[in-house]
Parts: C-alpha cells; structure tokens; sequence
C-alpha cells in the first residue's frame, strides 16, 4: 500500500491547539540531584523546555506524514515530582489541521533529553536501568475551532 500524506487543501484555516503530556520516572536520587542542580550535564528542566520548542517546530522533518505548519505558540512546562519529572506542552496555529503531532512530538523529545541528562545517575549495580520509565505520553487536550 503506498503512503500518502493527507489532503487538507479544501480544510479551513482555523484555530487550531492541542496539549500533550509524558512522563520520565527516576531515582529519588536523581530527583534530589535535579532540584539541587548539581547533574554533570546541566539542568535537565530547561534543556527540556527548549528542546520541546525546537521538536514541535520539526516534527514534519521526523514524522513522515506531518504537514509543515506555521506554529503561532509552543508552551512548554516541566514539573519535577517525588520519583517523576512531567513535560507538557501547548501548542496552537490557525492552519488546516491539528497540531497534536507537534506537541506529541515535543513532549517525547524534551523527555529523552531529560534522559540525556540523567542516565548516569540512574543505573544500578550491574548496569542497568531498573527505575527509569518514560510513560504516559498522550494527548491531554485538542481544540478545533475558535477561541
């Protein structure tokens, strides 16, 4: 069967948002090195935030089907937890269709940048990596129309 990418050219322009979330489970060692700053590789919040930014503009680069959008907003958020960090992201465009792709796609990158960050504080005595789950990625909320 060949791929084809969808035809949005008779689709309206209009408002178009959606908001994605995951979550990254770490070592409560981890979490503590992470609030107090101190990981070799920097700041896992803000790197995550940034790469947030620049996934949900080149989603249609590692997406095969996505159509290049003119993205108005991205808004990404991290929260650090007990045992848990969460990434979300708001993303909005007046285009011909949704933009639940770019922020599915910010959400998944910023959390592996996270990963990135954090792996050599999460393994355990044989080398492995027990604690660590990246989960829970999904749409939270899609908006179509005005606003």
């Amino acid at each position: 069967m060949p791929y084809r990418q969808a035809d949005v050219s008779e689709k309206p322009v209009i408002y178009r948002e959606a908001i994605a979330s995951g979550r990254i489970r770490l070592k409560k060692g981890t979490i503590t090195l992470i609030r107090k700053g101190e990981l070799a590789k920097g700041d896992p919040i803000s790197l995550a935030a940034m790469t947030a930014i620049t996934a949900a503009k080149k989603t249609p680069e590692v997406v095969a089907l996505c159509h290049p959008l003119r993205i108005e907003m991205i808004e990404p958020k991290v929260k650090v937890g007990d045992g848990w960090v969460e990434v979300t992201v708001r993303v909005a465009a007046h285009e011909k269709t949704g933009v639940e792709m770019e922020a599915l796609t910010a959400v998944s990158v910023a959390l592996l940048n996270i990963w990135d960050v954090t792996k050599a504080y999460e393994k355990d005595s044989r080398g492995q990596y027990p604690s660590t789950l990246i989960e829970s990625i999904k749409v939270i909320s899609k908006v179509k129309g005005g606003k």
